[in-house]
């Protein structure tokens, strides 16, 4: 398997596997990735995921050039023909959230893949940057998008059309991650994240993590409403009663999903 998903504890580790290959994408991994959401999105009992590479050298180094040469078809008879194609990587979507452990080299499509969960945390020997434009492309897998909405505009072209990469403490900086750990610390930073995050109730966190992807293109007002109604939708919620009752009781929260 090129990717493996492993479940313990409401946590799916989601690890790219193909070492030789600094974790670089290819078609089978890039279809394995899209049943790994999908399975992340089903399941009951994960409430959260982590994404990570096999090895200490990279988290992903790109989409593998290797094998991914330009189809025969025109990019009209893939896009709009009659028979649809795959989903590219940059759809990938989950409900749940998503921890980015980035292990090592973070490149192209890989760090776009970083950029699709919702935490990025790093080792210091990480490394970061969209190449595309040296060999022709753009960031075209959600980069060129993304990273003006994670970073500032000033540091996120000068990413995109330098084809730099920066290290952990500049993707720090900039706010591209959230935390710079060694590498020895980086599975149990991102795990421990994700503990905190499945301790809590399943149907709330859910409803943060829409609210905010929602929310952010729309007017104010009307995100303030939306964020009133889902607050309804919850208010009355086994968990959240679960919730109140335990914080009087002084005790932790069972919370079902409910």
């Amino acid at each position: 398997m090129t990717v493996i998903v492993e479940v313990s504890d409401f946590i799916a580790t989601v690890t790219l596997n193909r070492p030789e290959a600094m974790n670089a994408i290819d078609p089978e991994s890039a279809f394995q990735l899209r049943e790994a959401w999908g399975e992340i999105s089903r399941r009951d009992d994960v409430r959260v995921g982590v994404l990570t590479g096999a090895g200490d050298r990279a988290f992903c180094a790109g989409v593998d050039l290797k094998k991914t040469m330009p189809p025969a078809e025109t990019f009209a008879e893939i896009h709009f023909g009659p028979e649809p194609s795959d989903p590219p990587i940059s759809t990938l979507q989950t409900v749940k959230p998503m921890i980015a452990a980035i292990n090592g080299f973070a490149l192209g499509g890989g760090l776009e893949l970083a950029m699709l969960c919702d935490i990025r945390v790093a080792a210091s020997t990480a490394t970061f940057g969209f190449p595309e434009v040296g060999v022709g492309s753009i960031a075209a897998g959600g980069g060129t998008q993304r990273v003006i909405r994670t970073v500032g505009q000033s540091d996120a072209m000068l990413m995109l059309l330098t084809g730099d990469r920066i290290d952990a403490q500049e993707a720090l900086r900039i706010g591209l991650i959230s935390r710079v750990v060694s590498p020895q610390e980086l599975p149990g930073a991102a795990r421990a994240i994700a503990s905190r995050i499945a301790a809590n109730a399943p149907l709330a966190v859910v409803a943060a993590k829409r609210l905010a992807h929602l929310g952010c293109d729309l007017p104010l007002a009307h995100a303030l409403e939306l964020e009133l109604q889902v607050f309804g939708n919850l208010r009355d919620t086994e968990d959240r009663i679960e919730g109140r009752r335990a914080f009087a009781g002084k005790r932790r929260p069972v919370f079902r999903g409910r």
